[in-house]
């Protein structure tokens, strides 16, 4: 299913690769229309026609570009709550995919339900699971209502909308409320107020030119003994390149033995290539997932309809 929103505002600072002539950008999205991807792919292709094409796995989401089915996807890599997003690690993995830049997002989770209901009148509560689980305290105080997990959040506010389900709430964002035609029974029921996410943006080919960039992703295997990833991260020291996370992810056939995926940032410059050469020598495998600008981290943005008019950015 594809949803077409226009973004007709000039480019801002989340343009930050030189795309295509072609005004209007195909997204492919884990979720429906009004979702977090959603307003993170609007983000970060601010001054673009952007049409969304909805999956409802992430894997579907990479297959999507894969074949060519769409110009880039966004897919979620990490919460500040949640942490890492393990099984979308493997996917960088299977895929031959390119990073070309990340978006991150202030997540804010309300519940939503069909007009003229109180919140004594729900009985059962549908969202993503992960959405679920940041708002569990909540939900624990209120033990009347079932939660059952779906797909999507913003997919869970439609379909109360379509088969209008009554004693059925949704946890999603302010969005989804907004053109859904649901009701807000309680703001912002998210257990950690300063909850983001962070999205990376996806190429198949990864031709895009980023004009500046001072962040990388990259993944390698290092020999299974005593201080090999020592001489990794000695590697990286020397080149003057700062790791802002390492998160280890299994290899498939190869039990208790792992693949580490490592993000790095610099300042002026980057000794990247001559990194990348030196690690020939203390690893197997290497491979550089994406060079790309890093995201802006703001603690304080929201993604409100409010905020997001004063910056000049149309969500949907």
């Amino acid at each position: 299913m594809i949803i077409n929103t226009k973004n007709s505002q000039s480019p801002g600072i989340f343009g930050t690769f030189f795309m295509p002539m072609n005004d209007t950008l195909n997204i492919a999205i884990q979720g429906a229309a009004a979702s977090f991807h959603h307003q993170a792919a609007n983000l970060y292709f601010d001054g673009k026609r952007v049409e969304i094409t909805e999956c409802r796995s992430f894997e579907q989401v990479c297959e999507a570009l894969n074949q060519g089915e769409v110009d880039y996807a966004m897919m979620a890599i990490e919460n500040t709550f949640t942490g890492s997003l393990l099984p979308n690690y493997g996917l960088l993995q299977s895929f031959p995919l390119h990073i070309i830049g990340e978006q991150y997002l202030h997540i804010e989770q309300h519940l939503m339900a069909l007009p003229g209901q109180s919140i004594e009148d729900i009985r059962f509560v549908h969202s993503h699971p992960i959405a679920l689980n940041q708002c569990n305290i909540y939900l624990e105080s209120h033990p009347h209502i079932v939660a059952i997990e779906k797909y999507d959040t913003a997919g869970s506010a439609r379909d109360i909308h379509q088969d209008r389900m009554m004693g059925v709430a949704a946890i999603a964002g302010l969005q989804a409320a907004e053109i859904y035609g649901l009701e807000i029974l309680a703001h912002n029921i998210e257990n950690l107020k300063k909850n983001q996410t962070r999205f990376l943006v996806l190429s198949r080919d990864g031709r895009e030119t980023v004009p500046d960039p001072n962040k990388a992703s990259v993944c390698l295997e290092a020999a299974h003994k005593v201080g090999s990833l020592m001489e990794v991260l000695q590697v990286f020291y020397r080149n003057m390149i700062n790791i802002t996370k390492i998160q280890s992810v299994p290899i498939l056939g190869k039990p208790y033995q792992y693949q580490f995926h490592l993000d790095l940032e610099w300042g002026e410059g980057t000794g990247l290539n001559t990194a990348m050469k030196e690690l020939e020598d203390c690893t197997f495998r290497r491979r550089i997932l994406g060079v790309y600008k890093k995201g802006l981290r703001d603690d304080d943005y929201t993604t409100s309809k409010s905020t997001a008019k004063s910056r000049g950015i149309l969500l949907l």
